[in-house]
């Protein structure tokens, strides 16, 4: 999906091919009079495990689809470092993520009206963009839209034990859902996932290969952005510097012509490409001898992740995953009920089941979430126990604790030091606690007794709430939702590198627009919510 020889002028240039470039340049190509280019570090999405389902285990830490990226030492989590998984390949990371479709709550929409001062970030208007890009499985209503390009499906697989511990969850207190999308996620049901008939959908598919169609979207895989081209004087960006085939290259935007510069490259990677072109922090810029084209000190601030604490409990007298897919047999069977079926244990995203609860009664509403999968391993990339076993993941979906990345050399090739923060602030900390408190209520709800849950991590000998913070520390992980490190905010906030128009402040025809504008996190996973925010980047570049 490369093409070669075509104008070094566009209307319009998207830096990254993820959830939110691909929407971004079906949108704006809409208007044939209009040139865009589109630009991925990555390659083709062409790789066999980035489709099938369960292959999310093969992509991640995997060069062919990962940027690899590690956080620094975490004092939250006793000083361990984590893989920080982020998509290098068309699709960016709906290539390798967890599929869930999930908008966040309400509530989470009117603290970024009340942030940027802007309407328009409102519930009401995002959900009528969501209903404009979703396909949804029961048809349009009031909640949903259909004929969309994003698939909303229902799971093509499920197991006993997860119906139990849907039961389990009804009996501690959290109501049945079969929709965690209308504003408010609280209840226990299974995720809606972003599948075609047994098939991952990442951006390519819904948008991107449609877009690609059209002669006037230019599509640059295998490049590597250096930098923005930034006038010094007039502070308008002018178009980009890439690396392809060794080479460095300039793409030039058409200012004239109010084009635009749109920096989608995710939370991580639009940090790295401001502060190599000189926007960020005057001091941090002055240390590694880069130029200071805007001195932004929030570029790279403001890191916000959901951190999940992975508790494991062996079941007895009832199956999981872990001893069917540890036999030959049972390997074979699962890939031939997929083959011919799209069904099954490849068919699955990460997590099946899902919940949203209160942590304590203080919290005005559903502050953790959920997830639960009917097998267990000691760490991602390991093997299955060889017992029978189901993790139960819950982690704090509004964390207060607030970390950074940065860049730490202009040099593009180097890692940025991704420092999360986790577990730092009393709150996070008192919800962690609470958090593994519910899941052992639930555990012992009566209609998961008869199987005799067993919990082997972090384990019963943790009671106080400092032992608990500690297991916290033990057993945490991040669930790959890294938001906030180019933030939306009044002009009065000095933090605030966007307008809520997802401009960049002090510099002209530059956007972000992707998550790392979200000015807090939204309640669950954000794969929809930074397409919605590319929508309406779409309706602002375009005026529609």
């Amino acid at each position: 999906m490369t093409s070669t020889a075509q104008p070094s002028v566009y209307d319009y240039i998207i830096i990254g091919a993820g959830s939110a470039g691909c929407m971004l340049a079906k949108r704006l190509t809409e208007n044939p009079s209009k040139r865009v280019l589109l630009i991925e570090a990555g390659k083709n999405d062409h790789y066999i495990w980035i489709h099938i389902p369960v292959g999310y285990l093969y992509c991640i830490d995997n060069p062919r689809a990962d940027w690899r990226f590690k956080t620094a030492n975490e004092q939250g989590l006793n000083g361990r470092s984590l893989l920080y998984p982020r998509g290098r390949v068309l699709g960016g990371s709906s290539s390798i993520n967890g599929m869930i479709y999930m908008r966040g709550q309400a509530s989470d929409y009117t603290s970024w009206v009340k942030v940027t001062g802007d309407e328009a970030w409102s519930w009401e208007h995002a959900l009528q963009r969501y209903k404009q890009f979703e396909d949804y499985h029961g048809g349009a209503n009031v909640w949903h839209g259909k004929g969309g390009e994003w698939t909303v499906s229902k799971q093509r697989l499920r197991w006993p034990i997860m119906d139990i511990f849907r039961q389990a969850a009804i009996e501690a207190g959290i109501p049945a859902s079969d929709d965690f999308n209308q504003g408010d996620n609280f209840g226990v049901g299974y995720f809606d996932v972003n599948q075609r008939k047994g098939w991952r959908l990442n951006t390519v598919k819904a948008f991107l290969r449609d877009a690609a169609q059209r002669p006037n979207l230019t599509v640059l895989t295998e490049a590597t952005v250096n930098k923005l081209l930034i006038d010094p004087v007039s502070k308008e960006c002018l178009g980009v510097q890439y690396i392809k085939n060794g080479k460095t290259q300039s793409a030039f935007c058409n200012i004239t012509q109010q084009g635009e510069v749109i920096l989608s490259a995710g939370a991580i990677g639009s940090v790295q490409v401001l502060e190599r072109s000189g926007i960020g922090a005057a001091a941090h810029l002055q240390s590694l001898g880069i130029p200071v084209i805007a001195d932004l000190p929030g570029v790279g601030e403001n890191l916000q992740d959901h951190l999940q604490l992975r508790m494991i409990y062996q079941v007895k007298g009832i199956s999981t995953l872990n001893t069917k897919a540890n036999s030959l047999f049972g390997k074979l069977m699962i890939a031939l009920e997929y083959l011919f079926k799209r069904s099954g244990p490849m068919s699955m995203a990460p997590s099946q089941l899902g919940a949203f609860a209160y942590s304590s009664p203080d919290q005005p509403s559903a502050n953790v979430e959920y997830h639960v999968q009917p097998l267990s391993l000691e760490k991602f990339g390991e093997d299955l126990h060889a017992f029978n076993a189901i993790t139960a993941s819950v982690c704090n979906i509004r964390p207060t604790s607030r970390g950074s990345v940065h860049i730490s050399a202009a040099d593009p090739k180097a890692p940025p030091v991704i420092a999360p923060n986790y577990l730092s602030t009393v709150e996070d900390r008192q919800v962690a606690a609470e958090s593994l408190r519910l899941t052992r209520k639930i555990m012992e709800s009566p209609a998961l007794k008869p199987y005799s849950p067993d919990e082997y991590k972090p384990g019963k000998q943790y009671q106080t709430d400092a032992e608990l913070i500690k297991a916290a520390g033990d057993i945490g992980t991040t669930i790959f939702h890294p938001v906030g490190t180019c933030k939306m905010g009044r002009a009065d906030d000095p933090m605030a590198v966007l307008d809520s128009e997802l401009r960049v402040r002090g510099i002209g025809h530059l956007r972000v627009v992707d998550a790392s504008a979200m000015p807090t996190i939204t309640s669950g996973n954000t794969a929809a919510p930074t397409m919605m925010i590319a929508q309406r980047a779409a309706e602002l570049i375009t005026g529609a």
